[in-house]
């Protein structure tokens, strides 16, 4: 552990190995207690609500649970908070376990300040809570969101489990598509959304919440900052484990405020005066007049007044849908065509803010680049190509990627110049392109010095998938919904290697040391069930895919799992 004027006491109970713990055991426990939470929610049950929020907050497995998202599962975990420690042992862990058997609420600490880059060139202020606290909020929102996931409306898609940006699009593209007649569009900015939340209008909301005091005393801690300590009298900061959800606790009831109102069957009514689709604090509205439009902007003023927020005027912009909209990375217009009926087409790309940020990220790497072999290049350019084109394939991006690759050889070809300026074009085209199996180019950019070739991925190879929407208010914690989710999570597969899109569909997009989905943000490893010095091979029904932290686990030799409720110390076994 990482750690700067921090003295950390060795916990006198003795230490529990993290590769024995049975996950999928722990992940069981934990998600049978959320579906109770939910169903009493919906049954309005509001005193067993608290009753199984209190034996979450007890959990030990929930415990288990916080502590391997914060430090083994979270791309943050080695950003320490104002204390300075990261976590990154099973003696570490160990000790934010029994440190959060007796935290209390006025021990928390300030969160550390820190900002980084937006895309138009201003800073988003970050705020970091230290690890213990991180662990602690990752315990309270699993009590807490599960009642909210009750409540949350339709047309909210940010930072909710199972779903993403690309259901806002898919969203966006059924209410706007050509021949539909909500055509303008109101895009609202709010002026420091997670900034000036107002603290009591957040307390007021959450009610009598068992962790009522938790929540208060983090949005209270106040902000370190050169040294100095500064008050938070308003927001919520951007960094926290909780943070996404109280932001999502605020808004609720947006949909309310603009009198959107559905069929039983989750459609939305036609004599719905708008339509809406938020993503935490970005949200558009459609309206079928622009009057309409102007007639929501005054609606949100006063809805967002009372949370101690406002409209930015010079951001929220109302537009028809012909000129087009930036959201959340895709340009959405109505294009004018000669191959339609209606003479439009509606369209979804990629927009030239994502494409230029895409471009300087590439041109830095390769620049970088210079100073390391092809084989190093290669390795770390695919993740952010492949990355970049899964999140942008639901789109109408093939012609985007066409280019892009162009662009991206003109980059290759600077590369080889500048790595063998006395070489001839001839030498140079041997020596980075090739052809590969499978594919008829012959212009892909390899590595050929070792025993295996590695090549570029082409962004055109990613193949354009549509997105399948996700069903109204539809929640992984609703119990009668496990059959949905179980199917919907084996056909979203997003893996650009044959053998792992085989792999991932042959386990349903499960792993199966810990039963939790396999695309949960850990980095995933195969793993050979027979290992290759025992006579194992590559074939499909010798692999596995696994998270690295279960790897780890299958492979480590410290003693067996841990199966047994008892040995677990667990005080609630549901």
């Amino acid at each position: 552990m990482q750690q700067a004027n921090v003295t950390i006491t060795a916990s006198p109970r003795p230490s529990l190995s993290w590769y024995s713990i049975d996950w999928t055991l722990v992940n069981k426990r934990v998600s049978n207690l959320r579906k109770r939470i939910y169903r009493a929610s919906v049954a309005g049950d509001l005193k067993l609500v608290s009753s199984l929020q209190k034996l979450m907050l007890k959990s030990y497995s929930n415990r288990l649970l916080a502590i391997r998202r914060v430090t083994q599962l979270n791309q943050g975990r080695n950003s320490p908070g104002v204390d300075k420690v990261v976590v990154n042992t099973d003696k570490d862990r160990n000790w934010i376990l029994e440190e959060l058997k007796v935290a209390k609420p006025n021990k928390v600490s300030p969160v550390r300040r820190l900002y980084i880059p937006k895309p138009n060139g201003k800073q988003r202020p970050l705020g970091l809570p230290t690890i213990k606290d991180r662990c602690q909020q990752a315990v309270v929102k699993s009590a807490l969101e599960p009642h909210w996931e009750a409540k949350f409306e339709p047309c909210s898609y940010g930072f909710r489990p199972g779903r993403s940006a690309q259901d806002a699009i898919q969203r966006i593209s059924n209410i706007a598509s050509s021949g539909r007649s909500r055509k303008w569009v109101l895009e609202t900015d709010i002026k420091g959304a997670f900034d000036h939340i107002s603290h009591d209008f957040l307390l007021k909301a959450i009610g009598n919440f068992p962790a009522r005091a938790w929540i208060e005393a983090w949005l209270k801690a106040g902000v370190m900052e050169e040294r100095q300590r500064h008050p938070t009298t308003a927001g919520t900061p951007q960094g926290g484990i909780v943070s996404p959800l109280l932001a999502n606790i605020a808004f609720h009831g947006m949909e309310s405020a603009l009198r959107i109102s559905y069929q039983r069957d989750g459609v939305l009514k036609r004599n719905s005066p708008y339509a809406l689709v938020r993503y935490a604090d970005d949200s558009v509205v459609f309206a079928k007049t622009k009057e309409a439009c102007q007639q929501a902007k005054e609606l949100l003023q006063s809805w967002l007044k009372i949370r101690s927020l406002e409209l930015s005027e010079e951001k929220s912009q109302i537009r028809h849908i012909e000129e087009g909209f930036d959201f959340l990375g895709f340009r959405i217009q109505h294009y004018k065509t000669a191959h339609k009926k209606k003479g439009v087409v509606f369209l979804t790309k990629p927009s030239k803010g994502s494409i230029r940020s895409f471009k300087k990220q590439m041109s830095l790497a390769w620049k970088k680049g210079l100073h390391w072999s092809s084989h190093l290049l290669i390795g770390h350019l695919n993740p952010k190509i492949k990355g970049w084109t899964q999140y942008f394939r639901s789109g109408s991006s093939k012609e985007v990627f066409c280019k892009l690759d162009k662009w991206m050889w003109q980059r290759q070809a600077w590369y080889s110049s500048r790595r063998h300026p006395n070489k001839s074009w001839y030498w140079r085209k041997q020596k980075y392109w090739g052809k590969i199996r499978g594919r008829e180019d012959k212009w892909v950019f390899m590595d050929k010095s070792g025993k295996k070739e590695v090549h570029l991925w082409k962004l055109a190879w990613t193949p354009i998938k549509r997105h399948v929407l996700v069903k109204g208010s539809a929640s992984p914690d609703n119990p009668s919904l496990a059959r949905y989710w179980k199917e919907r999570q084996t056909k979203g597969n997003l893996y650009m290697s044959k053998s792992r899109s085989i792999l991932w569909r042959k386990q349903g997009g499960i792993c199966p040391i810990c039963s939790d989905k396999i695309d949960n943000g850990e980095q995933v490893e195969v793993h050979h069930l027979l290992a290759k010095r025992d006579g194992g091979d590559d074939r499909i029904t010798n692999l596995s895919m696994l998270h690295v932290t279960c790897h780890q686990q299958v492979h480590n030799q410290q003693g067996k799992r841990i199966t047994g409720v008892s040995k677990l110390r667990e005080p609630y076994a549901g």
